[in-house]
């Protein structure tokens, strides 16, 4: 662990500094991009996952706060380091278990809930709000994803790196939304809609039990 952040800090030195420094301005606009998108998740998919009796809309609109929370946390990170800090280790290994914890807590909640309208044959009304957000988000999404990823190689960062993988994760969360969302509009199968449920809530736990289980805790 020593050698790798020593290796991170030694590929900043070598980086320069005005680069660096627009490199860290421009991961904080996608960052504040990727905030303001995912309020806007949280927002609608919520309301008309209610409207609905959507579990699979609530998910990911839950799922969306849990983004945002790893968004905000990035920003902080490289707010920090603009103004010429940096966190320590303990600090960073403290916000990935937080954003870990939020996960398997959306996991319980929403497979608890999806296994209950299942058993009790809850049939949601379609939603046509759910899935154009749902449209949109796989267009959005897989373009954010790609423009992090790049960032996170050029000021060489792996929590950037990382949150470009939540990224993705979200994205095949909008598709799963869709296919259920789609199949009881289009085809009256209710059961699609706590199905895509289920898998969001077992995409969830994996993303959690990954940030968990990392040992990757460089602070750059």
């Amino acid at each position: 662990m020593a050698t790798e952040i020593h290796h991170h800090h030694e590929h900043h030195a070598d980086m320069d500094p005005a680069l660096r420094a627009a490199g860290v301005r421009s991961a904080l606009k996608l960052e504040y991009f990727s905030l303001a998108w995912n309020f806007l998740e949280t927002f609608v998919g919520l309301a008309a996952g209610f409207a609905a009796g959507s579990v699979a809309l609530i998910a990911f609109a839950l799922d969306s706060v849990v983004e945002s929370s790893s968004a905000g946390a990035l920003i902080w990170r490289l707010r920090r380091e603009q103004r010429g800090g940096a966190p320590t280790e303990e600090i960073e290994r403290r916000a990935v278990r937080i954003v870990a914890v939020a996960f398997f807590a959306l996991a319980a909640y929403v497979g608890g809930q999806a296994l209950y309208d299942l058993a009790t044959r809850s049939e949601p009304e379609p939603s046509t709000v759910g899935i154009v957000l749902a449209v949109v988000s796989l267009i959005v999404m897989p373009l954010l994803a790609v423009r992090k990823r790049r960032m996170s190689q050029t000021i060489d960062s792996r929590s950037l790196e990382a949150d470009s993988a939540q990224t993705w994760l979200c994205t095949y969360i909008s598709a799963f939304l869709l296919i259920g969302l789609g199949a009881n509009a289009a085809l009256g199968w209710w059961w699609a809609d706590p199905v895509a449920a289920l898998v969001i809530a077992g995409l969830a736990l994996r993303e959690g039990r990954e940030l968990w289980t990392t040992q990757r805790f460089c602070t750059c």
